[in-house]
């Protein structure tokens, strides 16, 4: 596997893919090692997942340029992820006895009837290069505090990232095999889900590497959990607090180069407001300073890869050619890299890309709406479900919006994200089941019941 710096173009590094027999030696190790980390208290795994929080944070620096080198986040970006993953560490630690505490049932006299957690064995993670080091502990938290071990698929531009995770649990004193990486290739893939010892498997990314490999695993009766694509609505009535709304709305599409399932891509704006939004939504992103990632001034650093800006650019063009309007940005930067410009569409017609699509990338797409309804209808025409925002100063109202949105999570005056305290996940084509908080924890477990009589 090759590095290539998305700055400059240039190969930084190389990594030697794992074989097939080192894939079968590898789940071999998971298997055996599953058998003693299943046994050990909880209260232990939760103290070395603390344990895990502290490398995090000790090797704060070295983590966040791992990542910035590999996949382009600006620095200061990075750092922010590499200390969410020792807060979804510190979670756990304190909160996994009370998510697996067993739940009692009603029994007849004389009986105790409850509900235990018991983990299933191995866990295959398929992971996206964008949030590198997050996507991955939101996974490996509460799976292996719960019992589990992890095999770990990362994107083959983030190697350094994969390792540097393993790396932290062995670190923080984590039995040897609980948690390995796996250099491979996509294609290898099948052959872990479908492998006896492998016990079930969660996917975080695109659509069809998320369909591969839930038929697969359906095909072997193991359970799976998706969270795949968005094209998160973000919803600006007449009554909203509009200088918020610009502020968070152009940073909730480009944090991250806009690299994000749960981004803010398709702003749907009241008439009302819509040609004050629109001036200094354009003006804010305007502002950002977009550069060598490294810089503590940069707010947005290159995309990940060249080929993601060409397919970026080619959504852009056909957006365009259907009759949408660039009001700024619109093309890749002429320098060095693989950057694309902030970019604002609108007179956004139906069906093209940027209406029906995933964009993924610094693209955001604007609609101008009557009414509430309309705004409602606009939010629901699409067939993700991720994530959505809405805007206005009347909070009842806003729950009554939210409600009405069809997506996985909702946040009335706040952009979307993921939260260890609260549950994750999708609906329609952004896939199904929950990470993070009692749910997450409780998804790759046997939920036993226990009759004692």
């Amino acid at each position: 596997m090759d590095v290539v710096d998305p700055t400059t173009g240039e190969r930084i590094d190389s990594y030697d893919d794992h074989t097939e027999r080192d894939v079968d030696d590898a789940i071999a190790r998971a298997d055996s090692a599953f058998e003693d980390w299943r046994d050990r208290p909880l209260r232990e795994r939760e103290a070395l997942l603390a344990s895990a929080a502290d490398v995090l944070r000790e090797n704060i620096e070295e983590y966040a340029s791992t990542m910035t080198r590999e996949m382009g986040k600006p620095i200061e970006q990075a750092r922010s992820e590499v200390e969410k993953c020792a807060w979804v560490c510190d979670h756990y630690a304190e909160h996994a006895s009370a998510y697996l505490q067993p739940e009692g049932h009603a029994s007849p006299p004389g009986a105790d009837v409850q509900t235990v957690y018991e983990p299933l064995g191995p866990v295959l993670a398929v992971m996206p290069w964008n949030f590198p080091l997050w996507q991955v502990f939101r996974f490996a938290a509460p799976y292996l505090t719960a019992g589990n071990v992890g095999l770990l698929k990362h994107a083959s531009n983030v190697p350094g990232c994969a390792l540097a995770i393993e790396e932290v649990f062995a670190e923080a004193g984590y039995p040897e095999d609980v948690f390995q990486s796996l250099l491979i290739p996509s294609d290898l893939v099948d052959g872990v889900v479908a492998d006896d010892r492998v016990k079930a498997a969660t996917v975080t990314g695109s659509g069809p590497a998320g369909r591969a490999v839930a038929s697969k695993a359906g095909a072997e009766l193991k359970k799976t959990v998706l969270e795949l694509g968005g094209s998160d609505p973000f919803v600006v009535l007449d009554d909203a607090d509009l200088d918020a709304a610009v502020e968070t709305g152009a940073w909730a599409r480009n944090l991250n180069g806009g690299q994000s399932c749960i981004a803010a891509k398709r702003f749907v704006v009241h008439t009302d407001v819509y040609d004050d939004f629109l001036d200094a939504f354009v003006d804010e992103v305007e502002s950002y300073t977009v550069g060598d990632p490294m810089d503590e001034e940069t707010d947005m650093g290159p995309q990940a890869r060249q080929d993601l800006v060409e397919d970026l650019h080619g959504q852009v063009e056909a957006s365009v050619d259907a009759g949408a309007t660039v009001e700024t940005g619109g093309e890749p930067i002429d320098r060095e890299g693989s950057f694309y410009a902030p970019t604002v569409l609108t007179d956004v017609p139906e069906g093209c890309p940027a209406d029906s699509e995933e964009l993924f990338g610094p693209v955001a797409a604007v609609w101008e709406v009557d009414d509430e309804d309309a705004a409602v209808r606009r939010a629901n025409d699409t067939q993700f479900g991720l994530g959505a925002s809405v805007w206005t100063e009347d909070r009842e109202r806003g729950e009554r919006v939210a409600r009405r949105i069809d997506a996985g999570c909702v946040y009335v005056n706040q952009l979307v994200k993921s939260d260890p305290r609260v549950p994750f996940g999708g609906v329609g084509a952004s896939g199904y089941g929950r990470e993070l908080a009692g749910a997450g924890i409780r998804e790759f477990v046997n939920r036993k019941t226990l009759w004692v009589e």
